[in-house]
């Protein structure tokens, strides 16, 4: 009897412990996520709100890899796909076909934004010119936006309408039909 009393305890302990340790590893991650109040987009801008489907898009403006400056907030009037993606992921390499497919389909009415996390320029400018690229690939030293954006995993798209709200939000691969499908809700082809 004694033994199965301890074991019990000894069951109890580890359950404790490991639910300590997951709900330690759950704050973590929440201030680890959550940008802070002092901390915009960029530096000489106001503090803008986390990203979240049906609020505006937290504006940004960042330097692409031909060193252009591109503000979020000047492509009002359009529909903007926000892409998070790295080089080294497969599924990024995978779905940026169709999202190129996509801006040259609708030039006047789509841009895709390729947001990149903290990778040197010339790796980024060679998967552009590998995967014959042309929407616009933007640098995001240190991951500012992507913590704006509450971004945990590549690919992540968000969808922005043309009032610069964000309608809807694609953790994960995505294949052509599926774009066309976010792009019908947002009237776009049909």
């Amino acid at each position: 009897m004694e033994l199965r009393d301890s074991g019990r305890a000894r069951r109890s302990g580890w359950l404790a412990a490991g639910g300590s340790a997951l709900i330690g590893l759950a704050i973590g991650l929440v201030l680890f996520q959550t940008p802070s109040a002092e901390q915009p987009a960029d530096a000489t801008r106001a503090p803008v709100p986390a990203a979240i489907v049906g609020a505006p898009a937290p504006d940004f403006e960042l330097e692409t890899v031909d060193g252009q400056r591109l503000r979020l907030s000047e492509l009002r009037g359009r529909i903007v796909a926000v892409n998070f993606w790295a080089t080294w992921c497969a599924p990024c390499r995978l779905e940026m076909p169709d999202l190129e497919a996509r801006a040259r389909r609708y030039p006047d009415r789509l841009v895709v934004l390729g947001v990149n996390f903290d990778e040197p320029a010339e790796e980024v400018e060679r998967f552009r010119d590998e995967l014959g690229l042309t929407f616009p690939l933007l640098l995001d030293p240190g991951g500012e936006v992507q913590r704006l954006y509450r971004v945990l995993g590549y690919p992540t798209t968000f969808f922005v309408d043309e009032s610069g709200t964000i309608r809807f939000q694609h953790v994960g691969l995505m294949s052509g039909d599926q774009i066309d499908g976010y792009l019908a809700d947002l009237g776009l082809g049909g």
